[in-house]
């Protein structure tokens, strides 16, 4: 019972998410395709990747995540950054432009949690929380 529930859980986020993403995907210019949107959207969930990191993560090859990560940069959607410490590496964050486009923000949680804090007690909650850092450490 707690494994569907938690699947539900997941399975709606994950819906969500997909709701908001394509609602930002519009056909105009300089607009994202779906898979650049993914794109863009695993590189702001990595932080700063590597281009190698950015593969892997993604299971595809480097001249595939470099063509990716190309045609976001000529968008302006990310940026690429050479490492201090050793100039073969090469880092990749979200542009400006990105945070225009992507809502970082989820009021579905923020209405989800004021039910939580409306319904169960500070130690109930304490709980909870603790509960999702261990899920959380299960996760990659």
């Amino acid at each position: 019972m707690l494994y569907q529930k938690l699947k539900t859980l997941y399975e709606k986020v994950r819906l969500q998410h997909y709701r908001d993403l394509f609602s930002r995907v519009k056909e105009r210019d300089g607009s994202l395709s779906a898979t650049e949107a993914y794109a863009a959207d695993v590189i702001y969930l990595m932080g700063a990747p590597t281009v190698s990191a950015f593969a892997d993560t993604l299971g595809i090859s480097q001249p595939n995540a470099t063509y990716k990560i190309n045609n976001l940069v000529s968008k302006g959607y990310a940026r690429r950054s050479g490492s201090d410490a050793d100039r073969r590496e090469c880092r990749v964050t979200v542009g400006e432009r990105f945070f225009s486009y992507y809502n970082t923000d989820y009021p579905f949680m923020e209405e989800g949690l004021g039910s939580l804090q409306r319904n169960y007690s500070a130690e109930e909650l304490s709980l909870f929380e603790r509960m999702i850092d261990d899920l959380i450490q299960h996760l990659k």
